[in-house]
């Protein structure tokens, strides 16, 4: 077996390891060229904004320059001449967000850093062009950021996010792990999204999640209220519990719309026959048992 067959067999294992919650096992467990490699979520914690890379246009930036304040914000780590794993994360990524009725640029952006410190802008701008090309949005241009930089401004970013990588001379590549986080409009950590599989409901629920529900419609809001994240499988699942109290609210609300249009018709009712003319009285009155004057 050659040695990148096993280094690709060696990370899908390391994957399937980082998804569970049990860190002290995964030491135990993980295989030399893992060692050092991994994610410590940092939820809550504010991204480095002052820090400078480089667009795929070859532009200088700032992160602070990429979040506006508005609109959630997902960040990769990956590098384009990856031979395997950053490929199979963005394409799934990609498949998630061609499944989702938002679109990249509108409701959400997405920055990648390139962890490759020698990566060049148009070696960034090629492979942000095939990636589009797939997604076949023209608003995706604006809302996808691909950023190169120094190695130490990647360096700070990553271990900020507790993204653990590191670089393997003999096989001359990065070991890294294939995750997706989710951000505020502000640069807070919000999410992590693991593997290299993106349901779009998964993505969608995070990014409404991220945004505090300002992105949503009234559905999807209570579509969140209905879900939570579970951090041991890495997804949104129901919350039992939250299903059971929308479903009596909506309970209550059924019953009370019933029982006020049954109060209406009533009321309806009982001011009719109120209003409605007594002509029994007035006929009894005008034709007596004997008429008036007869002995």
């Amino acid at each position: 077996m050659s040695r990148d067959r096993l280094l690709t067999i060696l990370l899908a294992c390391g994957l399937i390891l980082l998804g569970t919650s049990a860190k002290a096992q995964l030491s135990q467990t993980a295989p030399d060229e893992l060692e050092g490699v991994g994610v410590d979520e940092k939820l809550g914690n504010t991204l480095p904004l002052d820090l400078e890379f480089t667009t795929s246009e070859g532009r200088p930036v700032r992160l602070k320059d990429l979040f506006d304040g508005k609109t959630p914000v997902l960040l990769t780590l990956n590098y384009s001449n990856c031979p395997k794993l950053c490929h199979l994360q963005l394409n799934g990524l990609f498949e998630g967000l061609e499944s989702l009725d938002w679109t990249l640029g509108g409701k959400f952006r997405m920055i990648t850093v390139s962890i490759n410190p020698e990566e060049t802008t148009n070696r960034a701008a090629a492979t942000k062009r095939h990636y589009l090309s797939a997604y076949q949005r023209p608003e995706a241009d604006r809302g996808w950021f691909f950023l190169t930089g120094k190695e130490e401004n990647i360096k700070r970013l990553a271990n900020s996010v507790g993204f653990y990588y590191r670089y393997d001379s003999a096989t001359k590549q990065f070991i890294h792990p294939a995750v997706t986080i989710v951000c505020t409009p502000e640069g807070k950590i919000s999410r992590y999204l693991y593997g290299v599989e993106y349901p779009a409901q998964n993505i969608r629920l995070a990014l409404l999640e991220a945004s505090e529900g300002k992105i949503g419609t009234t559905t999807d809001r209570i579509i969140l209220f209905c879900f939570h994240y579970d951090p041991t499988r890495g997804t949104y699942t129901l919350a039992a519990y939250r299903l059971m109290q929308v479903g009596g609210a909506l309970t209550v609300c059924v019953l009370g719309a019933v029982l006020a249009v049954w109060w209406w018709r009533e009321r309806t009712h009982r001011h009719a026959d109120d209003s409605r003319p007594n002509t029994h009285g007035e006929d009894a009155a005008s034709s007596p048992d004997q008429p008036s004057g007869e002995q």
